[in-house]
């Protein structure tokens, strides 16, 4: 339990007031997982970390349960959560049949999953980067008819384990297509965690110029060196107010091996409270949700925050 009066709270200057802390690890997370969570058990991972104040929860992922067979149950899971916003709880659409399943259960918050390299768009969607980009504007189009939210991720964007560094202008260019298409925010991913604060500031400066507004992006660190919250400040810093974070740090990518967990939305939380920006988050009750889950999963959570607090307890 957090000690009363910690984290102390000191503002440090230009930041945003109010942070949305995008939380990803019942979908992100638990699809990286060896065994398959119970539906139930992730209904009420799902319930217990909306109770905890976090205002954005991804729900599931209605791809083929071939290739992602931790979320097979996505048409059992979502009816269980019909007490919540349904746009509190995005799911990943891969392609039309994806949404189809996704509007028949009353989806209002959907994600396509694109890449800024070839390599991984191969090994992801078996498809060029271009044909997924042809593949998402039928889907995107369809969901915004329909009057729902959409999302664009952007996999590979600092760094990609075939390709080595990915230049910023071939990031911008594959961004500015998803807003084109009619994305209404996107999500830059540092799938295999090798970004760096200036190579994060470099990005976001590159991006203005390629007119994709600071409001509409949201970003998406994994802490393979250590640098997922430097690289979350530097993004601050520049004026991003959306950050995915994973309760406990799960989660990985099953399509790069070297991709490890995404930041803990424990140290997040504890990082932005200190910096007196405001989340709407109860850290005490984020905590416990996710000392319950790594009770679940039968392993410690590698989030520092998480250890230290339920050590206290």
């Amino acid at each position: 339990m957090t000690a009363t009066g910690l984290p102390m709270t000191v503002p440090a200057e230009e930041l945003p007031a109010r942070v949305t802390v995008y939380e990803v690890g019942a979908r992100d997370g638990l699809q990286n997982e060896k065994a398959v969570v119970p539906t139930e058990v992730k209904a009420e991972f799902i319930h217990r970390l909306a109770a905890a104040g976090l205002p954005v929860v991804e729900a599931t992922s209605f791809v083929h349960p071939k290739w992602v067979p931790q979320l097979a149950d996505a048409e059992r899971l979502f009816p269980l959560l019909g007490d919540l916003d349904p746009r509190q709880l995005p799911v990943l659409v891969p392609n039309a049949r994806g949404l189809d399943r996704a509007l028949a259960l009353g989806a209002r918050r959907v994600a396509v999953f694109g890449s800024a390299t070839e390599s991984f768009a191969k090994a992801n969607l078996n498809r060029t980067v271009d044909e997924a980009l042809t593949m998402f504007e039928p889907v995107v189009a369809r969901a915004k008819d329909a009057g729902v939210h959409v999302r664009g991720y952007l996999s590979m964007c600092f760094g990609d384990p075939w390709e080595g560094p990915v230049p910023v202008a071939q990031v911008a260019r594959v961004c500015r297509a998803l807003l084109d298409m009619g994305c209404d925010d996107l999500s830059l991913g540092d799938t295999i965690g090798v970004a760096t604060p200036g190579h994060v500031q470099h990005l976001l400066a590159t991006l203005d110029e390629a007119g994709v507004p600071t409001p509409r992006i949201g970003v998406h660190f994994h802490d393979t060196y250590g640098q997922a919250l430097a690289n979350t400040f530097a993004a601050l810093q520049h004026g991003v107010t959306t950050i995915d974070a994973s309760a406990g740090g799960l989660g990985g990518c099953p399509y790069a091996k070297s991709a490890t967990g995404n930041l803990a939305t424990e140290d997040l939380v504890w990082m932005l409270h200190g910096l007196g920006i405001d989340t709407g988050i109860d850290l005490d009750r984020l905590t416990a949700t996710s000392v319950w889950m790594a009770g679940v999963l039968g392993r410690p959570s590698p989030s520092r925050t998480l250890r230290a607090l339920s050590h206290k307890e």
